[in-house]
């Protein structure tokens, strides 16, 4: 006879985890939330102040940073990378992220370390105040190493109908705003993990720096959307946008439409030492790098002129650093570095 614990599946041990993390996902929910923990599905009502609701959806994950996490076992980060990469997605289509799912796939389920994974989870939506409905932890012995994981996420935005970032009202002489990034958030670790594998060893100390390499690689993102929900209170960009793969050239120009060019000026920023020491290592073009990290800013704003020390102060008072780095011009449609 074989049982699902023979073929590597142990129920008991998913029980164990639900234990420990019931607390956990609710402390995420306020009164908004419809339904019970472990049950099947689990709703939000729609907060109050919206006449035209319009919900938005956004999917993600945090990519091969998750690889560097398990090698390393800091895995306290990476719910904060993977709440940014959802709700800074809706909140560049103007919407306030309120709620999430997770979904996180397991060789061999290890309570200890999935819970860890679900605190950080859950310590990313208490800070963003987004409602952790649920989620799912899926083993999948001899499919995954039993040591291996992967995290995702999907992400419920709202916004009154009507005032969605208009990506047509971008024009020339409007203001690119860029909200700075410290670390590399949750892309191209592909090309980090090759360079690491070659040159960068990940339990030795980061070039130039009294810092473990594991640490500066894994530092978590900051997650924007609060910000940008303050920055919508107060004025209407024309164009936002969240940069992660494809960098500033392919994320700024999925706002721009025909006859506007974005001309952003490299010496408006401080690109900071861990892109360098990667660029270096690597031997990586800067082009290459540009259209593969940050870069050191991870979000963009266009506004018009007008708007451009209200866009500013929007972030200031999160404590979240941006800076002028360039303008909308005329010409064919595309970004340019300087």
């Amino acid at each position: 006879m074989t049982s699902y614990k023979d073929s590597g599946v142990n129920l008991n041990v998913a029980d164990e985890l639900v234990d420990r993390i019931a607390w956990r996902v609710t402390s995420t929910w306020t009164e908004d939330v419809v339904g019970n923990f472990g049950g099947f599905a689990a709703g939000i009502r729609i907060p109050a102040g919206f006449e035209h609701p319009v919900l938005m959806m956004s999917t993600d994950g945090v990519g091969t940073k998750a690889e560097v996490a398990r090698q390393t076992g800091l895995l306290e980060g990476l719910g904060y990378d993977l709440l940014a990469m959802v709700a800074d997605d809706l909140a560049a289509a103007g919407a306030q992220p309120i709620a999430m799912t997770d979904y996180i796939a397991v060789g061999k389920l290890d309570v200890d370390r999935v819970e860890t994974l679900i605190t950080s989870i859950t310590d990313a939506c208490n800070d963003a105040d987004v409602a952790l409905l649920g989620g799912e932890t899926a083993e999948h012995p001899g499919v995954m190493p039993p040591d291996q994981f992967d995290i995702s996420a999907t992400a419920l935005g709202i916004v009154e109908f009507g005032e969605e970032i208009d990506t047509s009202l971008v024009a020339p002489g409007d203001v690119i705003v860029g909200v700075k990034s410290p670390n590399l958030r949750s892309n191209g670790f592909s090309l980090v993990r090759a360079i690491a594998a070659k040159s960068l060893p990940l339990d030795g100390t980061f070039p130039d720096t009294d810092t473990p390499t594991a640490e500066v690689l894994l530092e978590p993102s900051i997650i924007y959307s609060p910000a940008v929900v303050n920055l919508l209170a107060r004025v209407r960009p024309h164009g936002l946008a969240h940069i992660t793969g494809g960098g500033l050239p392919g994320n700024v120009i999925r706002v721009l439409p025909e006859g506007t060019r974005a001309v952003i000026e490299r010496s408006r920023w401080e690109v900071p030492h861990v892109f360098k020491v990667i660029q270096r290592l690597g031997d990586v073009p800067l082009e290459d790098m540009f259209r593969t990290f940050n870069m050191g800013i991870g979000f963009t704003c266009i506004v018009s002129d007008g708007d451009t020390d209200a866009t500013l102060a929007a972030f200031e008072v999160c404590d979240i650093e941006a800076a002028v780095i360039g303008r909308i011009v005329e010409g064919g449609r595309g970004v340019e570095i300087r």
